[in-house]
């Protein structure tokens, strides 16, 4: 795998799939697919109801199935690798066109996160993955759906105690919209972040706290900053972490800032149909502003979830 790694555009030995360096990005990885491939998993799927797919976890499994059927083994060992390997740590792929079909959209986007492992009961929807749009208008009480306001930099699952290893966002559709981009920091590229590791309140646990939109009523204590199978991890969320003191809250702001100011966060373009997948544990994500439309109209769909 590693060879699939240096080279500038590999092509899998099968012919089925290209991995290549991300147009934008200098460590997410592109997979393009055969176009052939894609419409017989199209096919292959088109019996599957959604509501099938919320109610029986194992048919979720299946469609990763039925998605290496089309594609192969390299294929799904590639997208394993790819969000492991911390050099990269994350890929986009897409149905390229083939479909603008919501459904096939919940479709693909679910066999590629179970390629990766089972995903996580997302409470605000109920189920297993959420769609929600972003539109001028908003009540929320999160950033989610706020248009206008800069989306801070944050982890997911910071507010849960069931594991977050994985991310995966896909675009469904989007008018009106200037703006909007996706912003990723893999915490190596982050030129501050040793001088918040070696801060106290770096590995000091802190409380964290959903708001009622987010259906979770759990408090969970975690640090910033800890160690996993992937060596140095960060676990943050602006909005719902819990500060106990002013010298606390005065760390926290400082770090959010770094981050946003880091060299090392990038703007991210992804096209309708396409899907972007990022390792949970090195890579923080945010969004920025769009320009102020009334037409303005996006719908995303959020999968995470567990390596298998």
């Amino acid at each position: 795998m590693n060879e699939l790694m240096t080279d500038d555009t590999i092509c899998a030995p099968n012919d089925l799939f290209l991995v290549s360096p991300h147009p934008t990005h200098h460590r997410i990885m592109h997979l393009t697919t055969d176009a052939d491939a894609l419409v017989g998993f199209i096919q292959d799927a088109r019996d599957i109801d959604l509501q099938n797919l919320e109610y029986v976890p194992f048919m979720r499994h299946h469609l990763a199935n039925l998605l290496i059927q089309r594609l192969g083994d390299g294929f799904a060992k590639a997208l394993i690798e790819l969000v492991k390997d911390r050099r990269h740590g994350g890929f986009t792929l897409g149905l390229q066109g083939l479909s603008d079909d919501p459904a096939d959209f919940v479709k693909f986007g679910t066999a590629v996160g179970h390629i990766l492992g089972p995903a996580n009961h997302d409470a605000m929807s109920g189920t297993y993955y959420a769609r929600f749009l972003v539109k001028h208008t908003d009540d929320s009480d999160s950033y989610l759906r706020q248009a206008y306001r800069l989306f801070t930099m944050h982890t997911d699952g910071t507010f849960v105690s069931e594991a977050t290893d994985w991310l995966l966002m896909m675009k469904f559709a989007e008018t009106n919209a200037i703006g909007g981009e996706s912003r990723f920091l893999h915490i190596d590229d982050w030129q501050d972040r040793d001088v918040y590791v070696n801060q106290p309140f770096g590995t000091t646990p802190f409380l964290y706290k959903a708001p009622g939109s987010k259906n979770v009523t759990e408090k969970v204590q975690r640090p910033i900053f800890f160690q996993s199978d992937f060596g140095l991890s960060i676990s943050f969320i602006d909005q719902f972490v819990q500060p106990a003191n002013r010298e606390e809250g005065a760390f926290l702001r400082s770090l959010s800032e770094s981050m946003e100011a880091s060299s090392g966060t990038k703007e991210v373009v992804l096209p309708v149909g396409d899907l972007v997948v990022l390792n949970n544990y090195f890579y923080l994500h945010g969004r920025a502003p769009f320009e102020r439309n009334e037409a303005l109209h996006r719908e995303l769909m959020r999968q995470r979830g567990m390596f298998s």
